[in-house]
């Protein structure tokens, strides 16, 4: 069964770019001149996953509103025969049918998966986490779901990180998989947030999974950990053993493309320059002006 539909957990308050997000979704900061959840809707809606479900909580009514029509603002634009910017707002609301279920309860990244159960029903999805930006020219999900076709199971995106860093992430073991190239791997097992010592590889899991229905079940059977959350990595954990008959099995793929973190201060405006380097319409001034910043700061 081929993957079509998406869930993309966006409940958090975003504490870490406060006081911005004191009404603003985290969400809806712009990297550049979109939203940098809109990025992460066109990355799913390009793979082929087109009904999008997005797991919000209270004051992220902003995300609706961006991916409605604005009917008043697109007549206006019309009306002055803006024909770009007007092709700008309608793309938000054209390129996937997406639907909004609330958190309530900020139980962890497993308990958001679980509230897409009714919506996913026995389908294997996709979950996206809205930090984590691909760059559309190194694809991930469409090799993630056509690694599922191949095996079956769920599928975790992967990346290689400085043993010093792996602490912030969930780390995978691995063991390669016979006629497999060596960037899909199988996972032999999970670690949240391992210490630095403690940790069986410096395979970190970023923000990409395709996973069977079967996680579901998983989720319900998975007590709070870390932090006293559900994690989603734990859930995953019971599955690497189960039965393949039982949607048991668990991949990894190895993404060695472009990634931008905007869960980070830092990371957030590395991406916003390094996108807007890329312009042809921003690059050449903005590269200019930093090339020439730098020198007078570092003279």
């Amino acid at each position: 069964m081929r993957v079509t539909k998406a869930v993309i957990p966006a409940a958090g308050l975003g504490t870490r770019f406060l006081p911005a997000t004191k009404s603003i979704p985290k969400e809806m900061l712009p990297v550049v001149d979109k939203p940098a959840i809109q990025y992460v809707v066109e990355e799913a809606a390009a793979a082929g996953l087109t009904d999008v479900l997005m797991i919000s909580g209270r004051g992220k009514r902003a995300l609706e509103d961006h991916f409605d029509r604005s009917v008043e603002l697109e007549e206006t634009l019309r009306s002055k025969g803006d024909t770009a910017k007007l092709e700008a707002v309608q793309v938000s609301n054209e390129m996937a049918r997406v639907h909004f279920v609330r958190q309530g309860d900020p139980l962890g990244l497993g308990h958001a998966v679980l509230m897409a159960e009714q919506h996913v029903g026995d389908e294997p999805f996709a979950v996206l986490l809205g930090d984590d930006l691909i760059d559309p020219r190194d694809p991930l999900l469409s090799v993630m779901t056509d690694v599922l076709d191949s095996h079956g199971g769920s599928v975790v995106a992967l990346m290689e990180v400085p043993r010093e860093q792996i602490h912030l992430y969930g780390c995978a073991a691995v063991v390669a998989i016979e006629g497999e190239p060596a960037d899909v791997v199988r996972i032999t097992d999970l670690v949240e947030k391992p210490a630095t010592d403690e940790a069986p590889s410096n395979y970190a899991i970023i923000g990409r999974y395709v996973l069977d229905p079967a996680v579901f079940e998983a989720i319900k059977r998975t007590a709070p950990g870390r932090g006293g959350e559900i994690q989603l990595t734990d859930a995953l954990r019971d599955l690497i053993n189960a039965p393949a008959e039982a949607g048991g099995g668990v991949i990894g793929v190895v993404f060695r493309g472009r990634r931008y973190d905007t869960g980070d201060r830092l990371d957030y405006l590395k991406a916003v320059v390094r996108l807007a380097c890329e312009r042809d319409d921003l690059g050449p001034d903005l590269l200019a002006w930093l090339t020439a910043f730098v020198a007078e700061n570092h003279a």
